[in-house]
C-alpha cells in the first residue's frame, strides 16, 4: 500500500508541473498589456510601464517568468498583485468563505444526492424512482443563474426565510442558499450515478450468491451492494470538491459572496495574471490532493484494488 502512495505522489509532481504551466502560459499571453491597463484611459509614460513591468519580471521570456514565480512558490510566495497586495493575503481572505460554501454543498450534495440515488437504485421503476429521475431532469436542465434566480425569488422574495443576497459572507446560514444552488448540479450527477450502479450491481453475480446465503438484506446491501456500488460515485465526488470551489464563479457574484470565485472573477476582468494564477494553482493542488484521496478510499471500498 505505502508503494502504491508514493507511486501516486510521485505521479501528481509531472502533472502539477505541466497543469501549471499550461494555466500560466494561458494567462499571460492573453491579447492587451496589463501594465498599461493600469492607466486606464490616461497615456502611460514608457519608462513608468518599463519600470513595473521589471518589478513583476514581465520583461523577461515566458519560459523564465515561470521558473521565476515556481521559485517563489516553493518559498511560499504566491507573488504580490498589480495593486501592491500579496496574493497570499488576498487567497487568505477569500478562501475560507468559499472553503465553507463549497464544504456545505459538498455535505449537501452527498447526504441528499446518494440519499436519493440509494432510494431510486433500490426501487427502480417505482414512483420515488420517477420522482427522482424528474427532479434530477429537470435540475440538470435549468443553467445555475437561472436556478439562482429561482431559488433568491421563492426563498427571499416570497418566502422571507433569507436575504436576496449575502450580507456577511462569514455567517454560516446565510450561505445554505447559495450551497443548495452551487451543489443543485452535482447533487443530480450523483443521484443518477449511484441509481445507475446499483441497478447493474444488484443483478451481479456475487449479490445473488449472497442472497442465496441466506444473508439479511441489510447485510447484502450494506457489505456488498453499496461498498461496490459507491466507488463510481466516490471518483465523481473526489473531483468534484475541487470543481465547487472553482465553479463558485457565478454563484458567488448572485449572491454576492465574498470568496475566491468573486476574486478570480475581477483578477481576469483587470488582467491581474499573478492573483489568477496564484488562485488556480491552489486549485490545481486542491484537485491533486482530492485525486489522491480518492484512489485511496478504492482500496477501503473494494480488498482486490488494496490487494493489487
Amino acid at each position: 500500500m505505502g508503494s502504491y502512495v508514493l507511486r501516486r505522489v510521485l505521479q501528481m509532481i509531472p502533472v502539477f508541473f505541466g497543469t501549471t504551466f499550461l494555466i500560466f502560459v494561458m494567462v499571460y499571453t492573453l491579447p492587451g498589456d496589463p501594465v498599461v491597463a493600469l492607466f486606464g484611459e490616461k497615456a502611460a509614460d514608457p519608462s513608468v510601464v518599463a519600470s513595473i513591468k521589471h518589478t513583476y519580471y514581465l520583461d523577461q521570456p515566458l519560459w523564465k517568468q515561470y521558473l521565476h514565480y515556481m521559485g517563489n512558490l516553493f518559498q511560499g510566495d504566491f507573488g504580490t498583485s498589480f495593486t501592491g497586495r500579496p496574493v497570499a493575503d488576498i487567497m487568505a481572505d477569500a478562501f475560507p468563505v468559499t472553503i465553507r460554501l463549497a464544504l456545505l454543498a459538498f455535505v449537501f450534495e452527498i447526504v441528499v444526492g446518494l440519499g436519493f440515488g440509494v432510494v431510486s437504485g433500490l426501487k427502480r421503476g417505482s414512483i420515488a424512482d420517477t420522482v427522482v429521475l424528474v427532479l434530477t431532469l429537470v435540475v440538470i436542465s435549468i443553467p445555475v443563474f437561472v436556478l439562482a434566480y429561482i431559488a433568491q425569488t421563492v426563498f427571499a422574495t416570497n418566502l422571507g426565510w433569507v436575504t436576496p443576497t449575502v450580507q456577511d459572507s462569514y455567517d454560516l446560514t446565510q450561505l445554505i442558499l447559495p450551497a443548495v444552488v452551487l451543489a443543485s448540479l452535482s447533487l443530480a450527477f450523483v443521484a443518477r450515478l449511484t441509481r445507475t450502479s446499483i441497478g447493474e450491481n444488484l443483478r451481479a453475480d456475487y449479490i445473488r450468491t449472497a442472497t442465496a446465503k441466506g444473508l439479511p438484506r441489510r447485510t447484502v446491501i450494506t457489505r456488498h451492494l453499496l461498498r461496490n456500488s459507491l466507488i463510481p460515485v466516490i471518483t465523481f465526488l473526489g473531483t468534484d470538491l475541487g470543481a465547487l470551489m472553482g465553479g463558485a464563479i457565478v454563484t458567488e457574484g448572485i449572491f454576492n459572496v465574498q470568496g475566491i470565485g468573486n476574486v478570480l472573477y475581477r483578477a481576469i476582468n483587470q488582467k491581474e495574471g499573478p492573483t489568477v494564477v496564484g488562485i488556480v494553482t491552489v486549485l490545481v493542488i486542491i484537485y491533486l490532493v482530492a485525486s489522491l484521496l480518492v484512489d485511496l478510499l478504492y482500496a477501503v471500498l473494494d480488498p482486490r484494488i488494496r490487494l493489487a
